[in-house]
């Protein structure tokens, strides 16, 4: 069969960025613990002229024009994203526009009419599920069909002001170039899904009746000593949000629906969503690989010994390592070199040992969390770690959470570290770990290419990352609440 897989990858960042260094004095939290503790250096903020559409746009136009690629042989640009700028019209279809008038006057205004364009949105895991389907439409066309898609993810990870994730905060686009025969990786079609319905993480709309917004108003007036007049009045409705072209409007609903692009979630019930469905995932496709003859587990080295890195979604430089003691466990449980783990921390929790009620399942969580900790500081994990994780946490440093790309940003780092250090990774294999809130996890591989340093070349990511612009406290707290309308830096052409 012809393989299908990257021929290359963009990546787009904001050029601006909070020092995590500048943030701990903001919030006037410990800069170790960011710093050593979840590895956190900077966080790209996008100013005021920039946003999801136009972050995927820029990177979708690097990887246009890195490769000289006619527009009109595009087939498809499938985004993921949690960031959309509309419930119902794609942002894939603003990054369309952009791109047809950049490319107007060379290859028509209508470059893009034949390309079938659509969001992906499954929180962090949106852009992995436009990777996936993407696949499926290279190959599905053959070898000589040579179709050409692109995955494109943009995101702002963005906290409210104070809240315990603000500092995992970051932003940023990218774009995939998917073909037959590809020069950076080869992806097989073995992949292991993992898909749960918690509520770990979610950007609810919120229903509240207008008469409450108006008795709060009415109540603020007169705790202020203000008499309401007419006047007063119209002054207080034209400082009301318009619903639809009018205020007027605001009033002919009961009820006002609102949105944050600001989530909410549980920090510490995620983590574990994060852990128990990426073993689950591992675990399908482990499956799947032994069924299809791929895995031997009678004569083979253990999965995660057989990848040379691991890419996983990365909301912040250490969770990876933070996550992964699950899936260590269940590679190594069975060979001889896990008692020696054993007899240091002991055996893990088992289910069987608590309660069936609320409070048994509960006490068995925090179990699995301490057992998770232990086991991350064995010197056996923290060499894994350092073998396989370590070069993907480098650009989530400098970066932040990029929400969807974050995966991606991670791959981009591993490659471009070993291209630096001159590590030949051809006919290696990558392992990949994406992880969506709400929740699913998919676990994938990919065999790299002997032409891949090539392509790796042309990354100069951290060049790109060196080359930013520090704002202050006052800068980024002005963007986060959407104050600047003036651009801190003039957009580039």
């Amino acid at each position: 069969m012809p393989q299908v897989g990257i021929d290359d990858i963009a990546i787009y960042v904001p050029r601006l960025y909070l020092a995590m260094q500048d943030f701990a004095k903001l919030r006037g939290v410990d800069f170790a613990k960011l710093s050593r503790g979840l590895g956190l250096s900077a966080m790209a903020m996008p100013d005021a002229h920039e946003d999801t559409a136009t972050m995927g746009a820029n990177a979708v136009a690097q990887l246009i024009d890195s490769n000289s690629i006619d527009p009109r042989r595009i087939g498809r640009i499938y985004l993921g994203t949690e960031s959309a700028l509309d419930s119902a019209k794609p942002t894939a279809t603003y990054i369309m526009d952009m791109l047809q008038q950049k490319y107007a006057d060379t290859y028509g205004p209508e470059s893009l009419k034949r390309c079938d364009v659509v969001d992906l949105t499954f929180a962090c895991i949106g852009a992995v599920d436009a990777l996936h389907n993407m696949l499926d439409w290279v190959a599905r066309g053959g070898a000589e069909e040579d179709r050409i898609g692109i995955v494109a993810f943009a995101d702002h990870a963005k906290y409210d002001l104070g809240s315990s994730g603000e500092y995992t905060q970051g932003a940023g686009g990218g774009a995939i170039l998917i073909k037959h025969d590809p020069r950076l990786l080869a992806i097989a079609d073995i992949w292991g899904v993992a898909t749960t319905p918690v509520h770990d993480f979610f950007k609810p709309r919120r229903e509240i009746p207008v008469r409450s917004v108006l008795e709060s108003v009415f109540e603020l007036v007169e705790q202020s000593g203000e008499t309401l007049t007419k006047g007063l009045m119209d002054k207080i409705v034209n400082a009301l949000p318009a619903s639809g072209n009018s205020r007027a409007q605001l009033f002919a609903n009961e009820k006002l629906t609102l949105h944050s692009d600001t989530p909410v979630f549980d920090g510490q019930f995620s983590n574990r969503c994060y852990a128990e469905a990426v073993k689950d995932a591992f675990t399908d496709f482990a499956n799947q690989a032994v069924r299809s003859g791929r895995l031997d587990p009678e004569r083979d080295k253990p999965l995660t010994d057989q990848w040379s890195r691991l890419v996983v979604h990365l909301p912040y430089a250490y969770q990876g390592k933070r996550m992964l003691p699950d899936v260590f466990q269940l590679d190594r449980s069975h060979l001889p070199e896990w008692q020696a783990i054993v007899a240091d921390i002991g055996s893990a929790p088992v289910a069987e040992h608590y309660e069936d009620s609320p409070e048994g399942q509960a006490e068995f969580a925090r179990a699995k969390d301490q057992y998770r900790r232990l086991l991350a500081n064995t010197p056996q994990f923290r060499a894994f770690v350092e073998d396989k994780l370590e070069k993907s946490q480098r650009a989530s440093s400098l970066v932040g959470n990029q929400y969807t790309g974050s995966i991606f940003l991670a791959l981009v780092s591993v490659l471009e570290s070993d291209y630096q250090e001159q590590i030949d990774l051809r006919g290696e294999t990558l392992g990949f770990c994406g992880y969506g809130s709400g929740a699913k996890a998919k676990v994938f591989e990919g065999e790299v290419q002997d032409r891949w340093r090539q392509v790796a070349a042309k990354f100069r990511l951290f060049e790109k990352l060196a080359d930013r612009h520090a704002i202050d406290a006052a800068a980024y707290e002005s963007l986060h609440r959407g104050v600047s309308k003036k651009s801190f830096l003039r957009p580039r052409k």
